[in-house]
């Protein structure tokens, strides 16, 4: 698996934005979900689309929120989804089935990061529920429209913060020693080794996984602002890794991760679209490319520096990705 992660020269940049990735590519009669595609991240990946000729599903918890979000977008509809709801994940994919469309590309884009410790109906901590289990339990419901489309894409939105935390195997939710960030590494780990291991699964049904770093864009409401919501990482911080100028508005400066939203989405619009990735799956993206393998090396939030995001070996872990696979199954049952 690890050998997969070479990059492919596909001659586009850490500054292209979804729009250069987009280029030349007609996508009429395609039929894409994004969950969260009216916020951040989502909003620009769903315009994106929709300017290529795509029709797109946006799963939102807030209907009328995403309906202002994108008034005026052609090709979209909106239908309620709250990954961390099992019930409307179902309500999500029964409707869409029901349509009879197939789905040419589920891009698994919302989620959360940082936070008290908050735990579901059912005792699930709040950012592996929502990031990983939501996701896998609405991508395993959509199997019937995805094999449909013939050749399809499931694009998982993870981020190089699966750094910070390997699966916590004995304590997933977090019954003892709870970090808002090793919380938020844990799932963007799983959000990788879902990717693999349904590529593993499902490739041979036509359909490919990828897990997509888009950098680091400051301002995209992933996460709580305020100390008092158990933010992630503090404003203080974010300014001494210098993330933000001295007026607070973010520094953009590609070559190191550090985005605008357009130049963020254009990885996900890559994993979803290029030809270049016909026969590539089971990946790790970044920079609208497949990510060399690195090795870990510890992130200070108190510094400036360029933060690491190359993928490493416990992400792509093909035995820890049929494990995890098990374990979902089981959690989406109980």
């Amino acid at each position: 698996m690890t050998q997969k992660q070479h990059p492919i020269g596909s001659g586009f940049t850490a500054a292209s934005t979804a729009a250069d990735v987009l280029r030349g590519i007609d996508l009429a009669g395609r039929h894409v979900i994004v969950t969260g595609g009216h916020v951040g991240l989502g909003l620009v990946t769903t315009r994106a689309l929709t300017d290529a000729g795509a029709s797109v599903t946006v799963g939102s918890r807030d209907p009328d929120r995403a309906a202002a979000a994108l008034a005026g977008v052609d090709r979209v509809e909106i239908s309620r989804l709250d990954l961390l709801d099992p019930a409307s994940v179902d309500a999500f994919a029964v409707g869409y089935l029901r349509s009879g469309r197939p789905l040419d590309v589920l891009l698994n884009n919302a989620g959360i990061m940082g936070g008290p410790l908050v735990r579901d109906g059912r005792g699930y901590e709040s950012q592996f529920a929502t990031n990983h289990l939501g996701h896998f339990q609405l991508t395993t419901a959509l199997l019937p429209a995805l094999r449909a489309a013939g050749a399809a894409r499931v694009v998982n939105l993870t981020s190089g913060g699966h750094r910070l935390s390997d699966i916590r195997w004995d304590d997933p939710h977090f019954t003892t020693g709870y970090e808002p960030m090793l919380g938020y590494g844990q799932s963007k780990t799983a959000n990788v080794l879902f990717a693999v291991e349904l590529d593993r699964r499902w490739a041979a049904d036509g359909i490919r996984g990828y897990a997509v770093h888009p950098g680091v864009i400051v301002g995209t409401e992933l996460g709580p602002s305020r100390p008092e919501d158990g933010v992630a990482v503090t404003p203080e911080q974010i300014r001494a890794m210098g993330l933000v100028d001295d007026s607070g508005r973010p520094v953009i400066d590609p070559a190191r991760g550090m985005k605008t939203p357009e130049q963020g989405a254009a990885t996900s619009v890559f994993a979803a679209t290029s030809p270049l990735l016909a026969d590539i799956g089971g990946v790790y993206l970044k920079d609208n490319d497949v990510s060399p393998l690195d090795t870990p090396r510890p992130i200070d939030f108190g510094a400036e520096q360029d933060i690491p995001a190359d993928v490493v070996p416990h992400a792509v872990d093909p035995e820890s990705a049929r494990r995890l696979w098990e374990l979902s199954e089981q959690l989406i049952k109980a």
